[in-house]
């Protein structure tokens, strides 16, 4: 399959990504012709068109003017700046009357032609009607609105139409009137539940719909769409933009595509040139298309005005307009984000009709956290000191411009650790090889991406291409970005999707940066940060204000409200990799290489340096792009020590930016989401933009005081595993070897017998797998690894973001405290606190749970035998390769190292507990999942087994079952909480462990059933809850998927794996899958809402607090503070209505007059904070 086919999906503007890379990579070929041939009739029937107006083009006898087609279109508003200037013509405004002759063949051919088209879409209406009988009544008032739009004009007595405007007018606006994006007052019964009260266009940009558009195929057009006028209008290319726009305004059918957002984006760049008569033109756009103008429309209409100095009369029919369309003009200044001089522009125009007018501040609107549970950490009866970093104001000031200059690079290059290997001649010959073809390779592909782009930019100008996108950085930036991915492919290749997506983003963060960089947004953060570290330094006087309070404080000061919320255009999923696609295909078909580079005295030949496969995964065809081996083996005999990063996979140099909202926060020009899902998934953004702000204050405070905790590498610990990993590794250690340690394909069997084709084959297989995860582990130590020495002695920081459950977790994705035993062994607090009188305690305690000893012991057990084994604690930190090596037996061998160092340095020192010590210490739950359970159900046995109810020692939960069930629930308890019960235990296992089988009766939409998963108390007050006699399991499987157009779940555990199905409509989604992730999402959300009320709590205490989902870390020094404070949420999160509130949602939802939850009080859950081992 040649790569020129993939990116014609873009330029048509009607086929999602999904429907092209599955028409690609499967094997239905029948199928991919007919939507082919589909496709290529429905061009055919634009050119048809087109060809059929060109012909009529001679005997145009009649224009009407604009205004005369408002009138007649039913509009009775006038343009507000209404002969300001002359307004020019477009050619979609040329009706044209045909002369006395017959219909020619052509129109009689066009109208044969739509009269098939309208049959089959009938014929397609009916299966679709037949599968999904919900979309009968959408479906039929959108083929009246197509029929409307697109059958032939005809006069009464079936001959031409007696007066073009007057009859194709009023059938566009009926047309737009019964559009799905547009609601009409006096819409039907369908349209007016949706919101009767708004008229055309009102709220349009907002009218976003989670899964019916932004997660469909026109969802990602229009994205596409507004993301092509913002590159044009980035590059000053108004004139594309605008035959961009107008080429699908002309259509009925594609105008459908359009919203308000285009409009105003096209209008932005023409109000920076002061054209104001095609501003005007805009205007009679938005009534053409149904639309209604909204503020940011108004806004470029008098920033327009101020830069052409318009008369004032002009300026007061546009104010008057905009208060006849129920809009006020101070919100101007109140609701928009700003760019440059727009408000300044805006306001030299308002000033020649109102000299006095003052713009009011953009002032946040005062708003308080509305969630119960963290209603006491908000109310604030005196003062609170929150603590200060251990960093002067300047320190910060400097740490922060490096910051800046490191993310406007957007790339970071630093040095591996591989670079203290000394070089060999083979080596130092393989480099200058490299450098030679790398030389002639960016040649190549600067002039091959100049000719495409060149190419690309000649085509039919109006339907969207790949152009802009390719001209928004410069010509040698893309071709780095190529290079780069060329030495960063995996010897195994790569999936050509990724690799295609991971270009396309590259350039899109690319542009952003740089887009951010070029504005005023960072000098106002500059000056907003200045001042923000007052709050953090220890040089200045403390405060009681909560890093987000501090911030929004400072830009209501400084008047800037939401306009540091840079105002960006998303590039959707289908684009980027459509982006990609056309960079991957550049890298096959120009860059080329002799095959005789590794074996001289061959004849040269040019080959290409990578090339196009397939694999078959899951019984789907893959596409792959894989190097040759001997540019493998090339890059491997050179071993190169450099490596780059984007500059966000570097921890960063000063504290995070404190997220404000979901758009802002963490990097300083870097985009990042307040919530991380997969890629294409649009509606967590959406929704976390909806929601109240006051709802999301607890959330982004304690990202705030999760990122904001300073870090510094453990300089002891990395030499020693540096060392290590440089001499071929060690794998009972977890520092894997290098690729060349990978097993060989033996040809010989038992008795020296020769193996057999399929045996060979079998062995050949296995050896290649296993060179491939050695591969990879190889190259995820070696980037930890190098960035942890690139970061030397300095404190850096991690800035945080979170999941759909709430479940935190650093943004630098490779070298984090979320990693491995070695990489958390490497890290230390950057801040110090000395051991007090318990510290040393607690550091013995705390490697006895790293070695996983005495987990059954006590805690004056564990200290006992820490104090025992003292002489070999003292010897693995003495000399951890050399000596007795006591350490590597530990569960956590490396972390086990640095604690035994750490100890080391303590008992040394002239006072233990004076020491300043920067270890972390860990408090991990005892099974967390099942003792969210057990809370749930006031279950006192539960409780007791998962260490809830207070114990001399601690309680091991698989004992306990493995008395009372066959072996097998050892090996499942813990796997229920995470869905997979159904796969290991047997229906003797549950039914011990209670009624868990009352769950499976319960009638719920496919994507919301829940799994048996809960503990004995927990799954009886499910069970009454949520059964009954309305609710049971239907027959037919398709009666419980939910509809295209339904509303997802809207409770705090929304999962985004439902999005997919959101593509294909009728696809019905994995009930397995479903109710098995429900329980485990729903307890997840609740053990991050714990973590996140420990952080707050602990942070207003003074302590340096972070987490790895349910394992906490503070200082030796605070640890009994942390566990009373972690204990308390605990107890506060399950004093609230859990169960009743969701099963009031469910209730309300999903079944209808059944009983509520009635919890029974068994288990007392203050008994919590007498526990010793709840977090031990």
């Amino acid at each position: 399959m040649s790569l020129r086919r993939l990116p014609g999906a873009l330029r048509r503007g009607t086929e999602s990504l999904w429907t092209v890379v599955r028409s690609h990579s499967s094997a239905k070929a029948k199928e991919e012709a007919g939507s082919r041939w589909a496709g290529e009739k429905a061009e055919l029937l634009e050119v048809l068109e087109a060809r059929v107006k060109q012909l009529q083009a001679d005997n145009v006898c009649e224009v009407v003017a604009p205004e005369a087609l408002s009138r007649e279109s039913g509009f009775s508003k006038a343009v507000p700046w209404k002969g300001a200037a002359p307004i020019q013509k477009e050619p979609t405004l040329k009706h044209e009357v045909r002369s006395a002759s017959h219909p020619s063949r052509w129109m009689e051919k066009l109208s044969k032609e739509k009269s098939i088209k309208h049959k089959r879409l009938l014929r397609l209406e009916a299966k679709l009607l037949a599968a999904n009988p919900r979309t009968k009544l959408t479906r039929k008032k959108g083929e009246k609105a197509a029929q409307g739009e697109e059958g032939p004009l005809k006069s009464p007595a079936g001959g031409r139409p007696k007066n073009p405007a007057k009859s194709q007018a009023p059938q566009e606006t009926r047309g737009r009137h019964h559009s799905p994006r547009v609601t009409s007052r006096q819409a039907g019964p369908l349209e007016g539940s949706r919101g009767a009260s708004e008229g055309p266009g009102e709220r349009a940009e907002e009218k976003l719909p989670l899964e019916e558009e932004e997660g469909s195929r026109q969802g990602h057009v229009r994205l596409s769409i507004l993301a092509y006028l913002d590159c044009c209008l980035f590059l000053g290319q108004t004139e594309r933009a605008q035959q961009c726009l107008m080429f699908y305004h002309r259509s009925h059918t594609r105008r459908r595509l359009l919203d308000i957002q285009m409009y105003n984006c096209l209008m932005r760049g023409y109000a920076k040139k002061g054209a104001l008569s095609l501003v005007g033109q805009l205007f009679q756009r938005l009534e053409e298309a149904g639309l209604k103008p909204n503020l940011e429309s108004y806004l470029a209409a008098l920033e327009c005005m101020g830069r052409s100095g318009v008369n004032p009369e002009v300026v007061a029919r546009c104010l008057q307009q905009l208060k006849a369309d129920g809009l006020q003009l101070e919100d101007l200044w109140r609701d928009s984000r700003h760019e440059e001089d727009e408000v300044e522009m805006a306001l030299r125009a308002v000033r020649k009709v109102k000299p006095d007018f003052q713009p009011p501040l953009p002032v946040r609107q005062a708003e308080i956290c509305t969630v119960p549970l963290f209603g006491d950490f908000y109310t604030k009866e005196k003062p609170v000191s929150y603590p200060k970093l251990d960093f002067t104001a300047q320190e910060l000031r400097e740490r922060f411009r490096e910051q800046l200059q490191m993310e406007a690079s957007s790339v970071v290059t630093i040095n591996s650790v591989e670079a203290d290997k000394p070089l060999t001649e083979q080596a130092l010959k393989a480099r200058e090889l490299l450098a030679v073809l790398r030389s002639r390779w960016r040649a190549a592909l600067l002039q091959s991406f100049q000719e495409s782009k060149l190419c690309l930019g000649q085509r039919m100008l109006g339907q969207l291409s790949l152009y802009p996108f390719l001209c928004v950085l410069k010509d040698e930036e893309y071709v780095d970005i190529l290079i780069q991915s060329i030495s960063s492919l995996p010897p195994q290749g790569e999936s050509l999707l990724i690799l295609a997506r991971e270009l396309g983003t590259k350039v899109c963060n690319k542009y952003v940066i740089q887009r951010k960089s070029w504005s005023c947004l960072v000098g106002k953060i500059q000056r907003l940060y200045d001042s923000y570290i007052q709050l953090l330094a220890k040089d200045t006087p403390p405060d009681h204000y909560l890093p987000r309070e501090y911030w929004e404080q400072l830009e209501a000061e400084a008047g800037y409200g939401s306009s540091l919320v840079a105002r960006e255009c998303v590039w959707p999923h289908s684009l980027l990799v459509q982006l990609g696609l056309h960079l991957v295909e550049l890298l096959v078909q120009v860059l080329k290489m002799e095959s005789n580079l590794l074996t001289p005295g061959l004849e040269p030949k040019l080959i290409p340096i990578l090339y196009h496969v397939y694999s078959f995964r899951s019984g789907r065809q893959i596409g792959f792009i894989r190097p040759h081996p001997i540019l493998t083996r090339l890059f491997s005999e050179a071993a190169e020590t450099t490596l780059t990063f984007d500059s966000f996979a570097i921890p960063m140099l000063c504290p995070p930016v404190p997220w404000v909202s979901p758009s802002f926060g963490a990097y300083i020009l870097s985009p990042t989401k307040l919530m991380r899902c997969v890629d294409g998934a649009v509606q967590h953004q959406l929704l976390l933009e909806r929601c109240p702000r006051g709802n999301l204050f607890s959330v982004m405070d304690a990202l705030n005081q999760l990122g904001n905790c300073p870090w510094k590498v453990n300089q002891a610990i990395l030499d020693v595993v540096i060392s290590i990993f440089n001499d071929k590794g060690n794998e009972k250690l977890d520092v894997p070897p290098p690729p060349s340690e990978a097993p060989q394909p033996t040809r010989l069997a038992l008795g020296d017998a020769p193996l057999t084709k399929s045996a060979l084959k079998r062995e050949m297989a296995q050896c290649r797998k296993k060179a491939m995860e050695m591969f990879s582990l190889r190259m995820d130590t070696l980037y930890k690894l190098s960035i942890a020495k690139h970061m030397g002695g300095r404190a850096f920081w991690f800035p945080h973001n979170m999941d759909f459950r709430g479940r935190t977790y650093p943004c630098p994705p490779h070298f984090n405290h979320l990693g491995s035993d070695l990489t958390r062994a490497i890290l230390l607090f950057a801040e110090g606190r000395p051991l007090g009188p318990r510290g040393l305690d607690w550091l013995k305690v705390h490697l006895m749970n790293l070695t996983g000893l005495k987990k059954k012991s006590s805690l004056q057990d564990r200290l006992a035998y820490a104090n025992a084994v003292m002489e070999d604690i003292l010897d693995s930190a003495d000399h951890p390769l050399t000596g007795r090596k006591w350490w590597m037996a530990a569960d956590e061998p490396w972390q086990a190292l640095a604690c035994c160092m750490e100890i080391a340095k303590a008992t040394r020192a002239p006072d233990p507990a004076a020491h300043l010590s920067q270890f972390p210490v860990h408090q991990d739950g005892s099974c967390n999942g099942l003792q969210h359970y057990a809370a749930l159900g006031r279950d006192v046995i539960g409780a007791t087994s998962v260490n809830l109810m207070p114990c001399d020692v601690p309680q091991d939960v698989y004992s306990g079952v493995a008395q009372q069930a066959p072996p097998v629930a050892s090996d499942s308890v813990d796997h229920r909480h995470h869905g997979l019960l159904h796969h290991f235990a047997p229906d003797e296992a549950l039914q011990d462990l209670g009624d868990l089988h009352a769950l499976r009766s319960v009638s719920l939409p496919k994507h919301l059933h829940l799994r048996p998963s809960a503990p004995t108390g927990a799954a009886n007050k499910f069970h009454s809850s949520l059964s009954g006699p309305n609710c049971q399991t239907p027959k037919d499987p398709a009666s419980l998927a939910p509809p295209s157009t339904a509303p997802r779940l809207s409770f705090e555990t929304e999962c985004p794996r439902a999005e997919p199905h959101a593509r294909c409509p009728l696809r019905k989604p994995d009930t397995l899958k479903q109710k098995n992730a429900f329980p485990p999402n729903f307890i997840h959300s609740l053990d991050s809402t714990h973590m996140m009320l420990t952080a707050l709590h602990c942070h207003r205490q003074g302590l340096t607090f972070v987490s790895v989902h349910d394992c906490y870390w503070t200082h030796a020094l605070t640890v009994d503070i942390m566990n009373q404070v972690c204990r308390e949420q605990f107890v506060e999160l399950h004093r609230q209505p859990i169960l009743q509130d969701l099963s009031k949602f469910m209730l309300q939802k999903y079944c209808a007059n059944l009983p509520r939850a009635n919890r029974e009080s068994d288990f007392d859950l203050q008994k919590v904070k007498e526990s010793t081992y709840f977090f031990s």
